[in-house]
């Protein structure tokens, strides 16, 4: 039986392909799984001891896909919202931790009260800018407003 000369073209071609190395392809691990990822620590404090209104930082950027461990802490004398509802909408939140208490399921503002420290656990799903800020009367528009942007 007589080879058709395309395939005997195509099968020198693969051939030199191979010995170049460039027809088979690396062997590239599999992703992580996000949830045995130990998480990116990113922290935030709303208000400062000045009882300056603002975040700090103002700005932060997230990955989809990666695990993350936003600590949020209120050093000021007054209680402080993070309200970031649709950031949150575009988030799994694996838990929020305070104190001896963890709370899971669908989060969209933290209250913390003066010396508050909590902790949100989170893979971001969703890319987009968000707006995040203390809804307290006022707090807003004295400048307790920031920027999360997820790439």
């Amino acid at each position: 039986m007589q080879t058709h000369p395309i395939v005997r073209v195509l099968c020198v071609l693969l051939g030199l392909l191979i010995w170049l190395g460039l027809a088979i392809p690396p062997v590239m691990a599999a992703p992580a799984d996000p949830l045995k990822q130990a998480p990116i620590e990113v922290t935030v404090s709303l208000g400062n001891e000045a009882n300056e209104l603002k975040f700090g930082p103002d700005y932060l950027e997230f990955q989809t896909g990666k695990r993350y461990k936003l600590i949020l802490s209120n050093p000021s004398p007054q209680k402080h919202y993070f309200t970031a509802k649709d950031f949150a909408d575009g988030i799994w939140t694996q838990k929020v931790e305070a104190g001896r208490v963890e709370v899971k399921g669908a989060i969209h503002e933290l209250e913390l009260k003066p010396a508050a420290i909590a902790e949100w656990v989170f893979i971001p799903l969703k890319a987009g800018q968000y707006e995040v800020r203390c809804p307290i009367p006022g707090h807003t528009e004295a400048g307790m407003r920031g920027k999360l942007l997820v790439q």
